[in-house]
């Protein structure tokens, strides 16, 4: 399971379960794990808050949001997000985001995907007056 990438220690516990593993077989091997240090939910956290905000360009609310769905507790996610965020600038990745969407145009053509653009921006994770102040500008 750990081949691929990397996973939470609640990630691991749901995939034994569901292949129908028994409680005490899954405690141990949870146990081994972490004591070899194969499963580590800050390693883990930071891993998806760089893939989130970097790779995917999505902003601090969506970031926390994939972590803690992740099954990592929120004071583990939020240092991950904080660390991440701090060598980000929140400005250029919403940028980034916005271009994606808008696919080379440089103007925003009406007020109904002015809308769109807003709640799919919303939706990434970016607060909302930077979003507006973005979207003005394009206008």
């Amino acid at each position: 399971m750990l081949a691929r990438r990397e996973l939470s220690e609640a990630q691991i516990r749901q995939r034994l379960a569901k292949r129908g593993d028994a409680k005490e077989s899954i405690d141990e091997a949870v146990a081994r794990l972490k004591s070899e240090r194969s499963i580590d939910d800050e390693r883990v956290a930071s891993a998806i808050a760089r893939t989130q905000a970097t790779g995917r360009s999505r902003g601090r609310r969506r970031v926390l949001q994939q972590i803690e769905a992740a099954g990592i507790s929120r004071s583990v996610a939020a240092r991950a997000v904080d660390e991440v965020f701090a060598s980000v600038d929140p400005d250029a990745l919403l940028s980034a985001s916005l271009a994606k969407r808008l696919r080379g145009r440089e103007r925003i053509a009406d007020d109904r995907e002015f809308q769109r653009l807003f709640r799919y921006l919303s939706a990434q994770g970016f607060d909302s007056d930077r979003i507006l102040a973005h979207l003005r500008r394009l206008q």
